[in-house]
């Protein structure tokens, strides 16, 4: 988690009344897969394309609701081994994330898969020097996203997620059809709903619905490797990242450590490139951590101006990732945002949450502005499955709702953005990032902070 993450961008103080209010349990309802030609007056039927954070929060909430959905996820169900893996942190802030975990009634289980990951961090320059240290005050606990997937998985039947389902297309609904859109998973796998949330992150299948919009290239790669046990093979490593989440700044790029499942440190390496295709086009992408470390770490481009000790731990991540995955190549990827501001002229019975509305570079907002998305809208749909059990008289509920909802996300999404964009150039807008992020701290960009 970068440090952009750690301080978080939260512009939602108007949302937190919102966050409190009550709504009364209903009585039971069983999903369904419909065919293509339900009637109006059948139950409404509600598909969340995408089980990811957005999609199982939505689930949970609407499941301790009692109301009928189906959960459509291209993945196969993950195994107890998968849920295992180090992965990244996610740190769930009041007003958003923790607002939908305390929602779903799993708080108290949440608290008990944290601590994995301190809410310390320490800010150093390219020679590896701490010039800044967070403490934290425990108000944004970390939990690993694999674990916030276990956790939700809890929360959601087993019928009412479709594994294996990767979605094919999506249209409009025909004409003489009550539905809003029809889903197409291949195999003959055709449905209509009366509503589909997309939830599907950066590539959304169901975006094109709403909007021609599609996401845009940032000009960033991010290169991922683990430490695992990180404490027991190498303390000196272990002490320099520390508890919580390490950044070392400097040249336009980033080194952030962040500590994890299995006392590990997951490392991500932030680097500035113009190729979109870089991974590919370098062959970083076919040759294994251990041998790209030789180019991230001489190139003048990459990291070649670091530090001893930053250069340590990555090369020290590098032959660590190779030895767990002997047959992988490097992990690089490009970062892609869609433009600020982006929104859509409304459509009934078709929305979108998270990342396929809003997606934008890591913030340490992405997961709680998803979860405060679904959120709102399992409320409306609350409102509206209880008011209307019959698909019509649903929809109808839902349409005015549905327009605030979305003008109020847009609204959301632009200053959460202009936050953004604003932190992360002060964090690789220079070549001396570091103490532009001290200068950032002395003026109250962040509380509770120590300078080294």
């Amino acid at each position: 988690m970068t440090l952009a993450h750690r301080i978080g961008t939260n512009s939602l103080r108007a949302l937190q009344t919102h966050a409190t209010r009550q709504i009364p349990v209903l009585a039971a309802a069983s999903p369904s897969l419909s065919g293509t030609m339900a009637s109006a007056s059948s139950p409404p039927r509600i598909a969340i394309v995408g089980g990811g954070p957005a999609g199982l929060t939505m689930g949970a909430l609407l499941h301790k609701q009692r109301i009928p959905f189906t959960i459509f996820e291209f993945r196969p169900k993950p195994t107890e081994a998968d849920l295992a893996i180090p992965s990244g942190m996610l740190d769930l802030h009041a007003g958003s994330g923790l607002d939908a975990i305390h929602e779903s009634g799993v708080y108290d289980e949440f608290i008990k898969m944290t601590g994995e990951c301190s809410q310390e961090y320490k800010v150093a320059d390219k020679s590896g020097e701490p010039v800044f240290v967070h403490v934290g005050d425990g108000g944004r606990p970390e939990i690993s996203r694999n674990n916030l997937y276990k956790l939700l998985l809890t929360k959601v039947p087993e019928e009412n997620i479709r594994w294996d389902h990767k979605l094919v297309s999506s249209s409009h609904a025909a004409p003489n059809s009550s539905a809003a859109a029809e889903l197409d998973f291949g195999n003959g796998r055709k449905h209509e709903f009366d509503l589909v949330v997309g939830a599907d992150g950066a590539w959304s299948r169901v975006r094109h619905l709403l909007t021609d919009v599609r996401p845009h290239y940032t000009g960033t790669q991010v290169v991922t490797t683990t430490i695992r046990n990180i404490t027991g093979k190498y303390p000196h490593l272990a002490e320099l990242v520390g508890s919580g989440s390490y950044t070392a700044l400097g040249n336009r790029q980033a080194v952030i450590s962040q500590r994890g499942p299995m006392d590990s440190a997951r490392l991500y390496l932030w680097l500035k490139s113009q190729d979109e295709n870089y991974g590919v086009t370098s062959g970083l992408t076919s040759s294994p951590a251990s041998a790209a470390k030789q180019t991230l770490l001489e190139s003048s481009e990459f990291l070649g101006g670091f530090g001893p000790k930053v250069k340590e731990l990555v090369a020290t991540a590098c032959d660590e990732e190779a030895l767990d995955n002997p047959n992988a190549g490097l992990d690089i990827r490009p970062l892609y945002t869609l433009p600020h501001g982006s929104s859509w002229e409304h459509r009934a019975g078709i929305t979108l949450v998270g990342d396929a509305a809003h997606l934008m570079l890591p913030n340490g907002e992405g997961v709680n502005q998803a979860m405060l998305d679904t959120m709102l809208l399992a409320r409306l749909i609350t409102q509206a499955y209880g008011a209307s059990k019959d698909a019509q008289g649903f929809r109808d509920q839902m349409e005015t709702g549905v327009r605030e909802f979305e003008a109020e996300m847009f609204k959301r999404a632009v200053e959460t953005g202009k936050e953004t964009d604003h932190l992360l150039g002060v964090m690789y807008g220079s070549d001396n990032a570091a103490q532009e992020m001290l200068a950032f701290f002395q003026q109250g960009g962040a509380r509770d902070g120590e300078e080294k």
